[in-house]
């Protein structure tokens, strides 16, 4: 299940994250929810835990079935992850679990990096190798033609985003107009592509790499690359390989999990800490007393000449998490509290 990109993350915590990237917001057959079919008293009680499971999901799953694998495996209460992940694609997919939701946009907001295979000379309804060919040119581009494009579709750009899509036109999801045959027609829009570069050329295929922000979709640059390039393409393989602050370097495996759950206990590496998320904000200092006036949801009077002017912040007590809100006129108005404990 996909949602509107508007939709508040903390509202999606048990199902899926918006839609922004790449070939990732089509429903498709993949792992089914895994269920516990153990008698009621047998079943392990929930429990609390706050933080982020950066899990490097596999070919072939869904993100919902992701995020029920992890709250499975952890005994987890609450669970939901920061951007959809379509089967076809494997990699970085961020999973929140308890306070960490609350940080779920931040997650979604930051900077995302993909690894994409382009296969040159046919074009389908989908964008990707899922889809039905709609156009052939039979023909390969030279590597230097391919190289020739990539600066058009580097920098701040216009994008048209796939007919199957979660794009809403009129209330309705592109992709399930598109299912019913009827004609999709979305408007373009402008997203940020950092760095697009070939990592490999052998003909008939090309890998790249792309870093981009929030909204870009990873089969509209594959597809219109071959437009430009005149010979047409569409994506064959993609991985994610970093969302916001997560990389590959702080990811765990399904395997991980699976150990995780057998043991009953949950390693060091397996959690990142809830703040993680706030990275790109100014962290706050506060006493006891603001502290407990954030918490209760009141604004707390910041004084001190390192006291920041303005602008979105988190507030720490005792290098605890405690809120995330404004800045204005030396008061912190909380948006966002948390309950770490501690």
């Amino acid at each position: 299940m996909t949602v509107d990109e508007t939709e508040p993350a903390e509202a999606r915590a048990e199902g899926a994250g918006a839609r922004h990237d790449g070939a990732q917001d089509r429903p498709r057959e993949g792992h089914r929810q895994p269920r516990d079919r153990r008698p009621q008293q047998d079943r392990p009680k929930r429990r609390t835990i706050n933080g982020w499971c950066v899990l490097d999901k596999p070919v072939g799953m869904t993100s919902t079935y992701a995020v029920a694998l992890v709250k499975r495996a952890l005994n987890a209460k609450k669970a939901g992850h920061a951007g959809t992940l379509d089967p076809l694609a494997s990699g970085i997919l961020p999973i929140a679990l308890g306070e960490a939701t609350k940080t779920v946009p931040y997650v979604m907001d930051g900077k995302k990096a993909y690894v994409f295979t382009v296969a040159w000379g046919v074009e389908t309804d989908t964008d990707d190798a899922e889809g039905k060919p709609v156009q052939a040119t039979n023909r390969f581009p030279t590597r230097e033609e391919v190289e020739a494009q990539l600066p058009t579709f580097t920098g701040t750009i216009e994008q048209v985003p796939p007919r199957y899509s979660a794009v809403k036109i009129q209330g309705e999801r592109a992709y399930d107009l598109a299912r019913d045959g009827e004609v999709v027609e979305l408007k373009s829009r402008v997203v940020e592509v950092e760095r697009l570069e070939i990592m490999a050329h052998d003909g008939e295929r090309t890998i790249l790499r792309a870093d981009c922000g929030k909204g870009t979709y990873v089969r509209a640059l594959a597809r219109d690359l071959g437009r430009a390039i005149g010979c047409l393409g569409h994506v064959s393989a993609l991985r994610r390989t970093r969302v916001g602050p997560f990389n590959e370097g702080n990811s765990v495996s399904v395997g991980d999990l699976q150990e995780a759950g057998t043991s009953g206990e949950i390693p060091p590496n397996l959690l990142e800490p809830v703040v993680i998320a706030l990275c790109d904000l100014e962290a706050v200092p506060v006493s006891r007393d603001q502290a407990g006036r954030l918490m209760r949801g009141q604004p707390a009077i910041l004084r001190g000449r390192d006291a920041p002017l303005e602008g979105r912040v988190y507030a720490t007590y005792n290098d605890m998490l405690v809120a995330v809100g404004d800045v204005e006129k030396g008061e912190f108005l909380p948006h966002r509290v948390f309950s770490l404990g501690g």
